[in-house]
């Protein structure tokens, strides 16, 4: 009983040494208060404000058009005359030179062609050369026999009846058939050579077309796709109609054109020489391209004009098919005055910004904007290069405020490209720092 009444004892001893700590503590930090509020009467917390630096910079919208690569020239190499295919040199995937020879036809026709018309004029010249012959002959014939003539009619003239007329007479006429027969071998060797033209004519024309037998490469390119093999026949594709199929098809790669769908809206604004960005996603890589021409007219369909960007591709690392995305610049505005869209307020129908003065007290300010991009708009007047101004809780802010400005970068939103239906994707070249 006795040790049940001591520990009661110090059970009470202990909490009361609690209340009395609980107490002094209470009492010490209600007389620190008093006097922080006695050393700062009517003290209040300075708001913070997020501010972004008035500054100079390039901004502009761009419009990505999205196309593909295609050769510079892409033929399907087709025979001129009919025949079966002798030899064939090239397969698919092979560069050839221009001028090469691609594959050879035989044609047995057109072989005895050539050799029928060479005949022709080895003929044509041995007629010549008789026609010649006869001419020399009746031109000698004829001054034997004028000279006869002359003798004769001299002496005749010289004395009277020293001559039978009839001897002058018999001479004249031979001398005078002389005549006619060197006319007529004249006439005969100019038959001849016209005989000749036409025969080498012939000749040229059949050799001209077995020249054709040999089938060479037009230009330089590599074969894209082989359609005949040794021993096929083939048509003459001269004519539609024939339904003839080409021997190779020959693509030049070392230039690629890549066909853009330029919008109607800024269709106006594209010229030769202009410099893009054209940018590879296969090969993630960008190339520098320059509009090579463009079709100077709308499709009525898409309302769209084709233009067209040339790519040196000698080192063969793009292929025709490939896609790339060209950023066509639009409104470009150079070393321009600009500041956040968020800093933008309406008051009364008129642009203005709060701004934080060197006081670090708020004013509102009434500017004039230019150009706006889809970040940053152009300020023409109202601010200067430097100044600060609030870019966000603008309704929270009255004028003369004191606050604490804090510096914040605004980051232009990134735009994925937009494909070749020719919409705008805009964004400043240069985003707030």
């Amino acid at each position: 009983m006795r040790q049940m009444s001591r520990t009661k004892i110090v059970i009470a001893v202990a909490g009361l040494a609690m209340l009395t700590l609980a107490v002094w503590g209470w009492h010490n930090r209600t007389s620190s208060d008093a006097s922080e509020e006695d050393a700062h009467p009517g003290a209040t917390a300075v708001p913070t404000v997020a501010v972004a630096r008035v500054q100079r910079g390039d901004l502009g919208d761009t419009l990505t058009l999205a196309g593909a690569f295609k050769p510079f020239q892409d033929v399907e190499v087709h025979a001129k005359v009919a025949g079966y295919i002798r030899h064939i040199y090239v397969d698919v995937g092979d560069h050839v030179k221009q001028g090469q020879i691609l594959a050879v036809l035989e044609i047995p026709e057109l072989t005895a062609q050539l050799a029928g018309a060479e005949a022709s004029v080895r003929a044509a010249q041995e007629q010549i050369r008789r026609a010649q012959g006869d001419l020399q002959r009746a031109q000698s014939n004829h001054a034997a026999v004028r000279s006869a003539y002359t003798r004769l009619k001299q002496a005749a003239d010289s004395r009277a009846g020293l001559v039978a007329q009839q001897e002058v007479d018999d001479s004249e006429a031979k001398y005078l058939e002389s005549e006619g027969q060197v006319t007529s071998a004249e006439a005969m060797l100019s038959a001849a050579k016209e005989q000749l033209e036409v025969a080498q004519a012939t000749q040229k024309q059949v050799s001209a077309m077995s020249d054709y037998m040999h089938i060479t490469a037009p230009f330089a390119g590599v074969v894209t796709s082989r359609t005949a093999d040794t021993g096929a026949l083939i048509a003459a594709g001269t004519s539609e109609s024939t339904q003839a199929i080409p021997v190779v098809r020959l693509a030049q790669t070392s230039v690629l054109r890549l066909v853009l769908p330029v919008p109607e809206s800024i269709a106006g604004g594209i010229r030769v020489g202009q410099t893009m960005n054209v940018h590879v996603q296969a090969l993630n890589r960008d190339f520098p391209g320059k509009v090579a021409r463009f079709a100077d007219s709308l499709n009525e369909q898409t309302r769209t004009m084709e233009t067209e960007i040339d790519l040196d591709n000698r080192d063969d690392k793009v292929i025709p098919g490939m896609y790339a995305e060209v950023a066509i610049p639009l409104d470009q505005q150079h070393a321009a005055l600009n500041i956040p869209l968020e800093a933008v307020t309406q008051t009364n129908n008129a642009a203005a910004v709060w701004v934080v003065n060197q006081q670090n007290k708020t004013e509102l300010r009434h500017v004039t904007l230019g150009y706006r991009g889809s970040s940053r708009v152009v300020v023409l007047a109202g601010l200067q290069e430097g100044e600060r101004v609030i870019v966000g809780g603008q309704s929270s802010v009255t004028a003369g405020e004191t606050v604490e400005p804090k510096d914040v970068t605004i980051i232009a939103p990134v735009v994925a490209p937009i494909a070749a239906a020719g919409k705008s994707s805009a964004g400043d070249s240069q985003g707030a720092q």
